[in-house]
């Protein structure tokens, strides 16, 4: 009897599956290969993944200005009373996560003629209204006349996300722990133990963003509030890794 021949059936039929689950779906592969000496058996790989959708609590509205002349230095000047003029209406309103001002990009940029010479001078400057009091904002957005509204944008607000982020995780690593029991008892095993195991960064999804129209953009130069609301975001997070079925 040769030496092949002497191989136990036990060893060649040993071979390793790996099962990856996504959602309702289930995959397995087997090898028959013979494994080398000391590999480990009976190990799965599975990946579970939990995602929560919530309202967007923050408010991002950057109000804009331009101005153009002859001179550059006028150009400036002028931009400059107007951000003053924006701030001496928006800092009263100011509160911490309810209303943050800040400013935003300033500047001034030459315009060139037909024959490539400097014509004029033109620059635009913003200012930055942000944070949870959506009433607040847009009310004083509407009453900053030497402004008009250039964009709109929502998004989670930093502590809303962290805590979304922790509860969306935990979800994740129950789901992954039931997934994982769940396929040991499909082979037949009565459990599993980690042998390694990967949580990734929580995944949001696009923020939607809404920008002003021509039209509503010179409407918001008047008193009345810029109209606004708010979207959703989809958090995900999904935890993945092997166990060993015993």
């Amino acid at each position: 009897m040769t030496n092949n021949q002497r191989v136990a059936p036990a060893r060649r039929r040993a071979g390793v599956f790996a099962l990856s689950l996504s959602g309702l779906l289930v995959t397995s592969t087997l090898s028959a290969q013979p494994m080398p000496a000391g590999a480990p058996l009976n190990v799965v790989v599975v990946s579970a993944s939990a995602q929560r959708e919530v309202t967007q609590d923050w408010l991002t509205m950057t109000l804009t200005t331009s101005r153009d002349g002859s001179d550059a230095a006028a150009v400036q000047s002028q931009l400059r009373q107007a951000i003053e003029a924006a701030l001496a209406i928006a800092k009263p309103q100011a509160s911490a996560q309810q209303l943050e001002v800040k400013t935003g990009s300033f500047g001034v940029y030459p315009r060139h003629g037909s024959n490539g010479r400097i014509s004029g001078w033109q620059g635009s400057a913003e200012l930055v209204l942000e944070g949870r009091d959506f009433v607040r904002i847009s009310t004083t957005a509407g009453k900053m006349t030497p402004m008009v509204v250039g964009n709109v944008a929502f998004s989670l607000s930093r502590e809303a996300q962290q805590k979304l982020e922790s509860e969306v995780q935990a979800s994740a690593i129950e789901r992954f722990k039931s997934k994982a029991g769940e396929v040991a008892k499909a082979f037949g095993f009565e459990g599993y133990s980690l042998r390694e195991v990967s949580v990734s960064p929580a995944d949001q999804g696009e923020r939607p963003m809404y920008r002003m129209r021509a039209e509503s953009t010179v409407a918001a130069s008047s008193d009345a509030p810029v109209p606004v609301e708010a979207g959703k975001s989809l958090l995900t997070v999904t935890v993945s890794g092997s166990v060993q079925l015993r």
